[in-house]
């Protein structure tokens, strides 16, 4: 794993780099490799998240190997949750990062470590916006199955990334795993994440990535394309959708140029680090 600190003064060398991709500073005309008009894009990328809801986790335990519950602990643990937190997880849907982020708040061993008020502790709200009613029922589905149901610390909101409905510096912690690059502009999603976080608030990102690792990379591409639409059809009967997923990933912009998006944001400390080779990447910055 590769943890780099990211200045705003990034090199041009960085802003060449894989320029068909690097010159798209948003999704605001492409679907995977498909060029749509920007008021398309949100109804095309919703109809993949209609479609995919009711098989998402599956599929990411099957595509990933189970990894991506690693790679979410990983983000939880760069986050520290906090008693009496107030927290944002976008494109989270399905619950399971906000998940992760409550049990580590309501640990019990963290709780007996920190001594932590129990008044403090029922303060903590967990927000969990997604644009997609689909996904948002399969986590409260999931939360009731938890006994979380009624849990008034775990807030369902249906919202745009783009247009978050929580006020300015309202937020300890933003979250958005898997999702940023099916936004139309990023550029207006970073924006909002920094809107709606407090100062010394955390932005982290967890998103599918770059891979330049020589033969790695030919691998990956094969699993990519070849495999992974088939496990769609196979398992969700959703080929397309699949398609799609590695499509976007290709499109989204690489490690460095994201940074710099990042910090372009109005982000400080931007950093990221690559698991599995630059597979996916986690994008972390503070609000100073």
């Amino acid at each position: 794993m590769a943890l780099r600190l990211v200045s705003r003064r990034l090199g041009s060398r960085f802003l060449s780099y894989r320029s068909s991709v690097a010159s798209l500073h948003s999704h605001a005309t492409s679907f995977g490799f498909q060029e749509v008009k920007e008021e398309e894009k949100s109804k095309l990328v919703g109809n993949v998240f209609t479609n995919v809801a009711s098989s998402y986790d599956i599929m990411n335990d099957v595509m990933s190997g189970g990894l991506h519950r690693l790679w979410k602990e990983r983000l939880v643990g760069k986050l520290s949750p906090f008693a009496g937190m107030k927290h944002l997880d976008v494109a989270g849907g399905t619950g399971d990062v906000a998940f992760r982020i409550f049990d580590a708040v309501y640990s019990v061993k963290r709780r007996a470590l920190q001594k932590v008020d129990e008044a403090i502790l029922e303060e903590t709200q967990i927000y969990v916006c997604d644009i997609n009613p689909d996904m948002l029922n399969v986590g409260k589905q999931r939360a009731a199955e938890r006994g979380l149901g009624n849990n008034k610390s775990l807030v369902w909101v249906e919202g745009d990334a783009e247009a978050l409905s929580f006020d300015d510096n309202s937020m300890d912690g933003y979250t958005i795993a898997f999702g940023i690059r099916n936004v139309t502009h990023i550029e207006k999603a970073l924006a909002e994440a920094y809107r709606v976080l407090k100062r010394g608030g955390r932005f982290l990102c967890l998103e599918l990535s770059h891979v330049d690792i020589p033969v790695f990379k030919d691998i990956y591409d094969l699993y990519s394309f070849k495999v992974i639409p088939n496990l769609g059809e196979l398992i969700a009967g959703d080929r397309e959708s699949y398609q799609y997923l590695v499509e976007s990933v290709r499109r989204f912009p690489p490690q460095e140029r994201f940074a710099s998006m990042i910090a372009d944001a109005g982000f400080e400390k931007v950093e990221y680090e690559n698991l599995v080779g630059g597979v996916v990447a986690i994008h972390s910055a503070i609000k100073l």
